[in-house]
């Protein structure tokens, strides 16, 4: 009889024991789960508005080729805005080559990670980020705006930079054209191909000018 409850005793320990650590098992991949969302919640969420502007980091040589579209427009004091800076390497690159750069980024994540990047890169003087909607904010102090676009959105966004745009000021499209706009230099192929644009699109001239940067 004593072998029996001693046996009962110890299959209760047993199943109180797998039983803690069931719950305990739960608990760590519920708040992994918790966890995960949160994190990538940034990510997703714009698929669910009306345009999806996804990360997508810019290849070396994209970043290249937006400093070329650009070069003659840095002097000093240049103010260029990245409508969806992402993890900020324009921007950064940007600053390095004389402009005084700013990054408008919806994603809380990324703006934290840029300004990390910006301070490590020694420029945050002069590379600033915003979380911001790039459909709200006012372009109208730019001289030089970058921006990584989707097919969906370019029509849209052109619309709003020619109301908000002052004259002479270069927009530089990646990926992407702006529809009806006639690009005055054609930099790189492929996923890499910038379109340059100067302000007012009614009064650039169209020179086709196609280029790869090395």
């Amino acid at each position: 009889m004593e072998e029996l409850t001693a046996t009962n005793d110890l299959s209760n320990k047993g199943n109180k024991q797998t039983n803690k650590t069931g719950l305990l098992l739960v608990g760590f991949t519920g708040a992994v789960a918790v966890g995960l969302s949160v994190i990538s919640a940034p990510f997703v969420l714009p698929a669910f508005r009306k345009f999806c502007l996804p990360y997508i980091p810019a290849t070396n040589e994209q970043v290249r080729n937006v400093l070329t579209a650009l070069k003659n427009n840095s002097q000093k004091g240049s103010r260029l805005a990245d409508l969806g800076s992402g993890d900020g390497r324009i921007v950064i690159a940007a600053t390095r080559d004389g402009f005084k750069s700013h990054g408008i980024e919806l994603n809380s994540f990324l703006v934290l990670y840029s300004k990390i990047s910006a301070r490590l890169a020694g420029v945050s003087s002069h590379a600033t980020f915003r979380r911001q909607d790039l459909w709200k904010a006012n372009l109208h102090s730019y001289d030089n705006v970058v921006i990584f676009g989707v097919t969906q959105m370019m029509e849209t966004l052109g619309e709003k930079m020619e109301k908000e745009l002052k004259d002479g000021c270069l927009v530089a499209a990646c990926r992407y054209p702006v529809p009806d706009w006639t690009p005055t230099r054609t930099i790189g192929e492929g996923i890499d191909t910038v379109w340059l644009y100067q302000m007012p699109q009614s009064l650039t001239p169209e020179l086709n000018k196609d280029e790869s940067v090395s």
